[in-house]
Parts: structure tokens; sequence; C-alpha cells
């Protein structure tokens, strides 16, 4: 039967100095993986000669394959100890982001695109690790860390490919894959282990997860209004480098870099987010951040070409969309304790294809319709966003009241 209430937990030992500032820079540097090729879409697209569209899919696909991955590895980790997990998928990842660099075409960059994606999962493993090691009163601090570490990686992770640009796109991805090396090394050296309450297999682990969807309103309910937000978020990223190429011809990666480092402005709203949500309810939490998303689309629509504005525009959408994240996170990790893996599975899973849609969107709006097309885009999907938070607060069986 649905639970709409926090499981009781067990007690927690004090957690280890300095632990979670390396899960928050692991996650920061693996999930950076899935961003580097956005400020890098308009070399790409000369290498193999397409259009913005069809350049837009190495992010489509990517997302997809991120989507895949939170379904196949992530609800390993409610049944296999999370250490060994942790550290393996980061060794897959080193082999695919070799694949990226070295793809003789188009079509061999997408397979490795994808696989990289479906490899690039660790920082949702380490969410429901970190959850595991706090106490009940600080998780949504310790995840609110942790997610600062996750969204710094996600923006400056544009920064470094932007400004690194000078060195190709496929120098950018071999160094990543060194780098990835080195941290499972780290990784295997530095956590401590965590293993299940029990030993779950595979095959079933797969089917819970249809029961657990459809068992848990709240979970449903929190992965639309995640979906919804970073389809906003992927919407503008995605067609910035477009619009920014169009401005600045010769200087567009760069300067999707310097937005790269004012969107990092937005991680600090992480923490506070977290601390927030282990006070008040989602539906204030999230009411204030989704109005930030659309707020930061009148801004962006706006500036056009100010670039001013632009960055201000960036600070907004960030905070907003981190802000909501962190709510739904820390919502839905008090449903069962116990299977933290598969709910994280479920809700990332429906949060990036959320962002695949606001990718495919925001390449075909600037394509179609220009700077103008995009804002509006992205300004609809947090729209969609706060109608639904505000039907959920009128109906009861959303189950807002946490």
């Amino acid at each position: 039967m649905s639970s709409l209430h926090p499981q009781k937990e067990a007690g927690h030992a004090p957690l280890p100095a300095g632990l979670i500032g390396f899960l928050a820079f692991m996650a920061g540097a693996t999930v950076a993986n899935l961003y580097y090729s956005q400020p890098l879409l308009v070399q790409i697209a000369q290498s193999f000669h397409l259009s913005p569209s069809g350049a837009g899919m190495i992010v489509v696909v990517t997302q997809i394959g991120y989507a895949l991955g939170l379904i196949l590895i992530v609800p390993l980790g409610d049944g296999h100890e999370r250490k060994r997990l942790i550290t393996q998928t980061t060794v897959f990842i080193t082999v695919t982001l070799m694949a990226v660099a070295l793809a003789p075409s188009f079509s061999a960059l997408l397979v490795a695109c994808l696989l990289m994606g479906a490899a690039t999962t660790v920082p949702q493993l380490i969410v429901p690790y970190t959850a595991t090691l706090a106490p009940p009163a600080r998780r949504g601090r310790a995840i609110g860390l942790v997610m600062s570490g996750l969204l710094v990686g996600v923006v400056l992770s544009r920064s470094l490919s932007g400004f690194g640009a000078f060195l190709g796109w496929r120098l950018i991805f071999g160094i990543a894959a060194v780098a990835m090396a080195m941290l499972s090394a780290a990784s295997a050296f530095l956590l401590p282990k965590q293993s299940p309450a029990q030993h779950i297999p595979y095959l079933v682990l797969l089917r819970s997860l249809y029961h657990l969807w459809w068992k848990e309103p709240v979970l449903r309910f929190h992965a639309f209004l995640g979906a919804m937000g970073f389809a906003a978020f992927s919407c503008f990223w995605t067609a910035l480098i477009f619009h920014f190429g169009h401005l600045f011809p010769a200087h567009a990666s760069r300067t999707v870099g310097i937005m790269g480092l004012f969107g990092a402005a937005g991680a600090l709203a992480a923490p506070l987010s977290g601390r927030l949500s282990d006070k008040l309810s989602a539906r204030v939490v999230n009411g204030a951040s989704l109005a930030f998303v659309l707020v930061s689309f009148l801004v962006l629509w706006r500036a056009h070409t100010s670039l001013a504005l632009i960055a201000l525009g960036v600070v907004l959408l960030d905070a907003g969309v981190q802000g909501s994240h962190i709510s739904n996170q820390t919502r839905i990790y008090a449903l069962h304790p116990d299977k933290r893996n598969r709910l994280t599975a479920l809700y990332m899973t429906t949060y990036f294809v959320g962002g695949a849609v606001g990718s495919f969107v925001g390449s075909l709006s600037w394509q179609e319709g220009g700077w103008p097309a995009v804002c509006a885009s992205g300004a609809t999907f947090a729209m969609a966003a706060l109608v639904r938070l505000r039907v959920g607060v009128r109906n009861p069986h959303a189950a807002l009241q946490s």
C-alpha cells in the first residue's frame, strides 16, 4: 500500500569529516561529462557538416542515454554494495568518454554519447548514498551540499569546455576520460562501504519499479515538477550556443563559458533549498523556485543581445531549477528509506526525459523562431509546472502537506 508518510530509520553515526565534500566534488565532476558538448556543438556541427537541429541531437541522445542508465543501473544500489557500484560505474564512464573522443563518424558519436549518458549515472548513485549516510534531521542539508557540487559541475562544465574549445572537442573529451580514471581510483580508496538492507536480484529490482511508480502519487507529482523544470533549463542551455553563434561567431563557445560562471551562482541556492526543505512544505519551496524560473525567461526574452541581462537570467534560472529539484528529492527520499535508489531512478528518469524534450524543443525553437521562441518555450515549461503545483495544492490526494 502506498505510504505518504516518511518511514522511520535507525540511528546514524556522525558524518565523517570531509566525506560530504568529496561526494559533492565527485557528483559535480561526473555529471559534467553530460554537458561538455553543449558549448562545442558548433565545432562538432562543423566536423560532421550538421544543421543546428542535427547537432542538438547529441544533447538529446546523451540525455536519453542518461535516462536509460537511471533505469538500468541506479536501482542496483538498493540490492548491491554501493561503494563498488559507484567505483565500477566511474570506470565505465572513462571507457565511454574515450569512445566519444575517438568517434570516426556522427553515427558512432551518437552511439558513444548514448553509452556515455548511460554510464554517467554516478551522481544519482551518490545522492541516495549520501541520504543514507545523513541523519534524518540533516538529510536535506546533506543532499543540498552534494547537489551544490552537482550543479557546479553542470554549469562549470560549460565554462571548461567553452574556454578550452581552442583545444578541439576531441581533446576535451579525452582529458575528461583521464580525469574519470583518476576519480575512480580515489573513490575506491576514500568511500566507506555501504551495504543494502538485503540483497535483491536485479530482475526483481527492475520489476519493482513499475509497482513503485504507480503506488506513489507523491513520486509521480514531484517527478513531473522536476521534468518541467529541467526541460526549461535544457531548452535554454541547448539553444544558447546557437544564439551566441549568431551574435558572436568567433567567440560563441567562450561566451557560453562565461555564462557558465554566472550559472555557478545558482549552486548557492542548493544548501539554502536543502535547509528550507527540512523545515517548510514542498509547496512553498517549489512554488518560489518555479516562479524564479518563469521570471528568468522574461528577463532572457527582454535581454536578447544584452550580456548583463542574460547573465541575470542565467542566475535566476539555475537557482530556480536547483531549488525545485532539491525540494523534490528531499520529499521523495522520505517515502521509503530502503528504496532510495529506485526512487532516484524513477524520479531522475522522468527528470531527464524532460531534459531531452527541452533540448529538442530548444534547438528546434531556435531554428524556427530564434531567441523569442526559445524564451517562450522555456517559459511554457515553467508555467506547466506552476499550474500542476497549483492543482496539486487544491487536490488533497496530491499529498503536498509534507
